[in-house]
């Protein structure tokens, strides 16, 4: 079947992998453009959109049950917690980052509404080794900015979810990339605001969150806590059968197209 009864996972982005010619010493290959790998279905953290073998699967975060009922402990945990600001954004504090980035204009912006913002430098503070410092502020945000970065997906988004904080976008690509995991109607669960409307100037984050009632956000809060099981990976061994992490989704959905491939393929014989 040409490789098309395969499946694997690569734990960096597509681009990585797709290089041209394989670059020596700087880091990347064109392993993805070796002609065995053009049917081998890729679950990956960040797909390339022209490439129907490539699945985009969330990004691990620090969260793996070990049971459905710590599952649920964490979910009344995080939608119950009492969160003191409108939205928080936790940067990385790259000294690279140009002036009209908009990771530089929103941390700037962040620190200057510091009463409705919850600003964390992550080049002070080591986010790596104290996952507290992200954890806190956005259990204590309702909302949690996530621009892109230095590609078009994040890790971020996905530890925003678990903590049960509303993302803020400024570009559509996680919509189109986790079409598995996340729901299908973008407003249920985020908000989604013009990059260039910030970049200008015409529009203030900040007064766009405050146009929302506690209800409605209340509601997108219930949408993103119920999306927790599918976008987090469970224990190994553990046994959980009351849900499917993403894991098992990412898994039936390879399947599936594995199975359509081989009933095709015995078509055309």
């Amino acid at each position: 079947m040409n490789g098309s009864d395969h499946f694997m996972t690569i734990s960096r982005i597509t681009w990585d992998f797709r290089r041209l010619t394989d670059p020596g010493k700087s880091w990347g290959s064109s392993f993805l453009n070796m002609l065995s790998m053009q049917k081998v279905i890729r679950f990956i953290v960040e797909k390339y959109p022209g490439d129907d073998m490539d699945l985009s699967v969330p990004y691990p975060t620090g969260f793996h049950p070990k049971t459905t009922e710590s599952l649920i402990q964490w979910q009344g945990f995080v939608r119950d917690y009492n969160r003191r600001k409108l939205f928080s954004f936790i940067a990385t504090g790259d000294k690279n980052w140009g002036k009209n980035d908009l990771r530089r204009l929103l941390s700037d912006y962040c620190r200057r509404e510091s009463g409705s913002c919850l600003s964390v430098d992550c080049s002070v503070s080591d986010c790596v080794k104290n996952s507290s410092s992200t954890l806190i502020p956005l259990l204590e945000s309702e909302f949690c900015l996530q621009p892109k970065g230095e590609s078009y997906t994040s890790k971020a988004v996905f530890e925003c979810l678990v903590a049960g904080s509303v993302p803020v976008f400024f570009v559509k690509t996680s919509y189109e990339q986790y079409e598995w995991f996340l729901p299908g109607e973008p407003e249920s669960y985020s908000v989604f605001i013009e990059e260039e409307e910030v970049r200008n100037g015409t529009v203030a984050v900040k007064e766009v969150l405050q146009r929302y009632s506690k209800e409605e956000i209340r509601k997108k809060r219930e949408r993103v806590i119920e999306t927790i099981p599918r976008i987090i990976y469970l224990k190994p061994n553990a046994g959980i059968k009351s849900f499917k992490d993403a894991f098992d989704i990412a898994f039936d959905g390879a399947m599936e197209r594995i199975k359509e491939e081989k009933e095709w393929a015995d078509f055309l014989r």
